[in-house]
């Protein structure tokens, strides 16, 4: 097992079988040789710190006690499948019954009820869970717009997902609970936003009536050399735009190289393009919800004359 994947939690159903009392369980949870995962199931030692661990052996935990059959969805299946969890909530575990059956929530369970054909189930770690396509529409049905993009461009990305399997996925759920919100986060969807930062902006700008033309835009010199290339683009304004938080994160580094050198050759890179005539609009994470759109706006003024 790896950190990422710690062994299973074990049910004091076992536990017991085994010969261990309930005093013997509340002796080892004091010590912290056991951690409660949830009622009835426990680890060795301590919780794990990350939350995405954390959900995994929540995960396991429940299936293993549900006394009918489930098939995990939703952040759950997000979480198995290793797709991003950003703005997901993961203190309760998301699963899925096929009619009839009823809706239930608890403390630490969310039952789904919903058609679900056998080619849309696969097994993760030996649990029957909603595969990719799937679990990402379920989540564009029902978590905020922004959300819904970062899941699907991420995905898509990844490649753990192909735009023509979406299409068909939302075709089977045409008519349902929340299939036009996932239609709208589709549509905007795009495997070539590079950070969940660049998704949120995207997002942003486009419900603003500010959405750019076209992204990761390379810039050419006049005798076909590559420049740069740029995060966002308007063309008819012939204005560039960039999400800072690259270099914030060091994702432009090569190995041994200095964060200082990494600005640096960002500005030429930046002095590059705009003297083949681009103007340059920048922001950073903490800008999103705010000054990104008044910046841009401005700078697509500008570029207009007006």
């Amino acid at each position: 097992m790896t950190p990422d994947h710690p062994p299973p939690p074990v049910l004091r159903r076992s536990l017991v079988a085994h010969g261990w009392s309930d005093d013997e369980l509340a002796r080892a949870r004091r010590s912290g040789t056991l951690s409660r995962v949830r009622r009835g199931a426990y680890v060795d030692g301590p919780v794990p710190p990350d939350a995405v661990v954390r959900h995994r052996q929540l995960v396991q935990a429940t299936v293993a006690g549900l006394r009918r059959a489930a098939v995990v969805s939703h952040e759950s299946a997000a979480v198995l499948h290793g797709m991003t969890t950003w703005g997901l909530r993961l203190g309760r575990v998301h699963v899925t019954r096929r009619p009839p059956a009823s809706s239930d929530a608890s403390r630490t369970l969310r039952c789904h009820v919903a058609s679900l054909s056998d080619e849309e189930t696969v097994l993760v770690d030996g649990l029957a869970v909603t595969d990719v396509t799937r679990t990402a529409l379920d989540l564009a049905r029902s978590v905020p717009l922004e959300v819904a993009v970062v899941v699907l461009d991420t995905a898509l990305a990844r490649r753990l997902v192909q735009r023509e399997d979406l299409d068909a996925g939302l075709a089977r759920l045409a008519g349902t609970r929340g299939s036009r919100r996932a239609a709208r986060a589709v549509a905007l969807a795009d495997g070539r936003s590079e950070s969940v930062g660049e998704s949120r902006s995207r997002v942003l700008l486009h419900r603003l009536g500010l959405a750019p033309s076209g992204l990761q835009h390379p810039v050419h010199t006049a005798d076909g050399v590559l420049v740069g290339r740029a995060d966002f683009v308007w063309e008819t304004e012939k204005l560039l735009g960039e999400f800072d938080g690259r270099v914030k994160y060091g994702r432009l580094l090569r190995p041994g190289q200095d964060p200082g050198d990494a600005v640096f050759e960002e500005k030429r890179r930046e002095d590059a393009m705009r003297a083949e005539g681009w103007g340059m609009v920048r922001w950073t994470w903490d800008e999103i919800d705010g000054a990104m759109a008044t910046r841009v706006g401005r700078a697509l003024r500008l570029r207009r004359g007006i």
